[in-house]
């Protein structure tokens, strides 16, 4: 029977986000101890695979310690294609039996809508073929099982050359890289602090005796910063070496436990910049207009957001407010709606442009959206209220503006 991994002798043949972290923890840096469940380990053989490497992760707690299991697929993590948010995350798992049940989700996970239609719109990106040419050939999906950072915040970080955009909320990264909130951001340039900007955290996700919860940041904590000034350049120090060890501008998922102890979740190529006019994204928080835009209006109207993915368009706004009415989108429309969780990423291909009214720079939907090509601004307060069903819209995602233009 083949059996378990230590994350510190993963290799390339346990996927990319596996290999990753393993070559980071066998360099020092501080990633959580775990295990790699290999794609060649059939799902009959996982309860005893999964026991025997939990013993070794946990020794006498293990049926009580809590782990997060996550897929490190064969195009995960990639050069050219990241995958981010396509495959299954189950955080907060607790015992052997629930442990293996996870582990068959995130191998299930390939097959699911959202990582099908992921992999036919990087098709080019992944094969030089157009998107939809040829056979993609089979995904393995070996699982990766690792002690669970219970967070005090979290996030993601970009870090090129020195220079590093790192951004955060309370509780585990979660609400960051869905979108869920509209996170704290920093940028660090030469090792210093060049710009700090808090978002607006309504929510948070920690670990729950049944995986984790969502529930309400207080009021006096919404602003307020997640970090203070030190321990966002620890973050983009770590972010750093990271890049140097695995060569190359890196995407870094962190976290920073109630002990202030810094830990790197996750560390994958960049596979497209970010947009070059995102610095302007360091002002207030961005603004809207108060009251919603008539359907008719005689006048044109902008609201301002976060650029977070280059490129414009203009087509009719089509209101999404959940995935029920999927089918209601159309070729050219553009997407608007409170967040896009990873679901959502099949109407990318479809869609000419996409509005939200959380999240940030570095959440899962904006990476899929530069990777695409697809303008996106997000961060953009009541755009579902604000903006009209079917109202002619103008989406810029270098400066991160929304034009509604008049009825004609």
């Amino acid at each position: 029977m083949e059996t378990v991994v230590s994350l510190d002798g993963a290799t390339a043949a346990h996927g990319g986000k596996a290999a990753a972290l393993g070559a980071l923890r066998r360099t020092g840096l501080p990633v959580p101890a775990g295990f790699v469940v290999p794609a060649g380990v059939p799902d009959h053989d996982l309860p005893a695979a999964v026991a025997a490497g939990l013993d070794d992760l946990a020794g006498p707690g293990a049926e009580r310690a809590a782990v997060a299991v996550r897929s490190s697929a064969t195009d995960e993590d990639g050069p050219r294609a990241s995958a981010a948010g396509q495959y299954e995350t189950v955080l907060g798992v607790v015992g052997p039996r629930a442990v293996a049940a996870a582990v068959v989700a995130c191998r299930a996970s390939a097959t699911s809508v959202r990582a099908t239609a992921y992999r036919g719109a990087t098709a080019g990106t992944r094969t030089g073929t157009a998107a939809g040419e040829g056979e993609i050939s089979a995904v393995e999906v070996a699982v990766l099982v690792q002690r669970l950072v219970d967070a005090r915040a979290a996030g993601v970080l970009f870090t090129d050359g020195g220079h590093t955009v790192v951004e955060g909320s309370w509780g585990l990264g979660e609400s960051v890289v869905r979108g869920a909130v509209d996170p704290d951001r920093w940028t660090v340039d030469g090792g210093g602090l060049r710009d700090r900007r808090p978002g607006s955290k309504r929510t948070r996700v920690d670990r729950s005796p049944g995986g984790t919860a969502v529930r309400d940041v207080p009021a006096s904590h919404r602003d307020r910063l997640c970090l203070d000034d030190a321990t966002v350049l620890r973050v983009a120090a770590l972010g750093d070496r990271a890049a140097a060890l695995l060569g190359g501008p890196q995407d870094v998922e962190w976290a920073v436990d109630d002990d202030g102890a810094v830990w790197l979740l996750q560390a994958r190529p960049v596979t497209a910049p970010l947009p070059a006019g995102c610095g302007r994204a360091f002002g207030p928080v961005p603004g809207r207009i108060k009251g919603q835009m008539p359907a008719h209006s005689d006048r044109e109207a902008v609201v301002r957001g976060v650029g977070a993915s280059g490129g414009r368009a203009t087509g009719p706004a089509r209101v999404v407010r959940g995935p029920e009415v999927f089918g209601t989108v159309r070729a050219g429309d553009v997407l608007v709606c409170r967040e896009t969780d990873p679901a959502w990423t099949p109407l990318f291909g479809v869609v000419s442009a996409v509005v939200t009214e959380t999240g940030g720079l570095l959440s899962h939907a904006a990476i899929v959206a530069r990777e695409l090509r697809l303008p996106a601004v997000l961060g953009v307060p009541g755009a579902t209220d604000v903006l009209r069903d079917g109202g002619t819209l103008a989406v810029d995602g270098d400066v991160g503006t929304v034009t509604a233009h008049p009825a004609r």
